[in-house]
């Protein structure tokens, strides 16, 4: 089902796997405001999945978007190591990409890692977290400081 890039480190059944697990988690959202479903799932480097989906709130800046909901989740179990993570919404036509906050994020935990960006049929695309935000800012950064 990839039309891009096809994706080297990951079999396939964990691609489905995820992409399928994206889809589920995208059920959850709670869009009152936006009314744009969006579910994430996160693969760790030991083979566990966590799932996300966006919250929103009232007060819109507290919202969360799925991919950092899916991260949080995995930090807080004592994960910090990814292999790919897959981003549902509904749109037909366009793949689902991260926003700008979620990519920093993921940049956090490095950028050699996979991100699935997909259709709502299923399809994606792959792109690494390098390729999503490049010349970024991450941990090594605050080290150079004298």
């Amino acid at each position: 089902m990839a039309l891009q890039r096809p994706a080297c480190a990951l079999e396939f059944k964990y691609i489905q796997q995820l992409v399928c697990s994206s889809q589920e988690a995208k059920k959850f959202a709670y869009c009152p405001y936006s009314h744009f479903p969006v579910g994430a799932a996160l693969l760790t480097r030991s083979g566990k999945i966590f799932s996300g989906c966006n919250i929103e709130n009232a007060c819109y800046p507290l919202g969360i978007c799925a991919e950092r909901t899916a991260i949080q989740k995995a930090v807080s179990e004592g994960y910090k190591d990814f292999r790919a993570i897959a981003v549902a919404s509904d749109l037909q036509d366009d793949f689902i990409s991260p926003c700008g906050a979620c990519r920093q994020v993921m940049r956090e935990f490095g950028t050699d890692w996979d991100v699935y960006l997909t259709k709502a049929d299923g399809t994606y695309i792959v792109r690494t977290v390098q390729e999503l935000l490049p010349a970024s800012f991450g941990p090594a950064d605050l080290q150079k400081v004298q």
